[in-house]
């Protein structure tokens, strides 16, 4: 993610290399993650989620190194794959690190606080990776994400917490589709990464080439973003009062009038950026809906499940910043946003059937007792 505003500085120091070029090493990460969710993930049962979280962390201090000194762009891009593989594999042994350290009845609100993390990324990571690379350059930016990595591998080297007890039979990722209710969130999470990741890769050469706006400045788009995403949080009690059948139309139609608002204002800057912050408030809402929506499926497969999340975003992120790409390169911003607003469409639309479903089996059951 620290690529998008700092692609431009990326490809002029490497040869024969565009910002939109750069970008498809986020593409790549983006497909090595969803590959090693699928495949190496499952394997984190069998030898241990911490040490599977250790093999990540390894993966991803190499991977750091090999992107910090790429003398080309296919070297660049080899380390996002080795990145993404890393943190495939990293993510599921995360989430079912904090479900087994999570106190009794509490596991949720634990998992919750793992899922922030990424806010973290936007407003801390990427906005100082823009601020690294004005200063000084940017691969001090991949050799910081480098050195932060190798910190967190001597932290869990010397963390004397021992390995957690097994849950059960490793469940399949295919079998897992089976539980009902499962595709169609996940179809909601492939439309919802979609929309945002391929919006999100040309936030950044939109600003600095399109409109010329400073690298240091078009960092702050994430960190409007990031600020939206975080201060809302209070706003997620409505809905655990209304419910998220209830809840979801609502917020899935706000998110798509977000990206018409960022269409429109595709020409002016710093009303963008500004307008990146009503973004991420959208974001954080429609994020809580579906993982709230994935880990109430089923409890005791809830790793599985947020493996295939994983796995779906991932991929979402590949095919949307690819696809995105071709369009920006031929129409702009503006039309990408419109297409990221087309793509949270059908999640609107099978919302709103699914709150349908919901009201009808409420006065069917009404009538029945009443």
């Amino acid at each position: 993610m620290v690529l998008s505003p700092i692609a431009s500085d990326v490809a002029m120091s490497l040869p024969r290399s565009s910002a939109t070029d750069v970008m498809l090493a986020s593409a790549v990460y983006g497909a090595a993650t969803a590959i090693s969710a699928l495949i190496l993930a499952p394997k984190a049962d069998q030898i241990g989620l911490r040490r599977a979280l250790f093999l990540a962390l390894v993966g991803l201090c190499f991977a750091m190194a090999i992107c910090a000194s790429a003398p080309a762009l296919w070297v660049l891009i080899a380390g996002q794959a080795l990145a993404g593989l890393a943190a495939g594999l990293a993510l599921p042994a995360i989430y079912g690190l904090a479900a087994e350290i999570a106190p009794t009845g509490r596991e949720s609100e634990t998992l919750g606080k793992v899922l922030t993390g990424w806010t973290l990324s936007l407003v801390a990571g990427v906005s100082i990776s823009a601020v690294l690379t004005d200063f000084m350059h940017w691969r001090a930016v991949y050799m910081l994400l480098g050195t932060a990595a190798l910190f967190l591998l001597i932290a869990l080297k010397r963390n004397s917490t021992s390995e957690p007890r097994s849950v059960g039979n490793v469940t399949s990722p295919l079998k897992a589709l089976r539980i009902e209710g499962l595709p169609p969130i996940l179809f909601a999470v492939a439309c919802y990464m979609a929309a945002f990741y391929g919006l999100y890769a040309y936030l950044g050469p939109h600003l600095t080439q399109g409109l010329g706006v400073a690298t240091g400045i078009a960092g702050l788009a994430a960190l409007s973003y990031g600020v939206g995403f975080g201060v809302v949080a209070p706003l997620d009690r409505l809905i655990d009062r209304h419910g998220a059948p209830k809840s979801a139309p609502v917020i899935f139609a706000l998110l798509l009038c977000a990206y018409i608002g960022l269409s429109l204002l595709a020409p002016f800057g710093m009303a963008l950026i500004a307008f990146c912050f009503a973004w991420g408030a959208a974001n954080h809402l429609g994020l809580n809906i579906l993982v709230g929506q994935l880990t109430a499926l089923s409890p005791q497969q809830r790793a599985t499940i947020l493996g295939l999340y994983s796995a779906v975003t991932y991929a979402a992120m590949f095919v949307g910043t690819t696809v995105f790409k071709i369009v920006y390169e031929l129409f702009g911003f503006s039309v990408i946003a419109l297409l990221s607003a087309a793509c949270i469409a059908p999640a609107l639309f099978s919302a709103v059937r699914r709150q349908n479903h919901v009201s009808k089996a409420d006065i069917h059951r009404n009538a029945k007792n009443g």
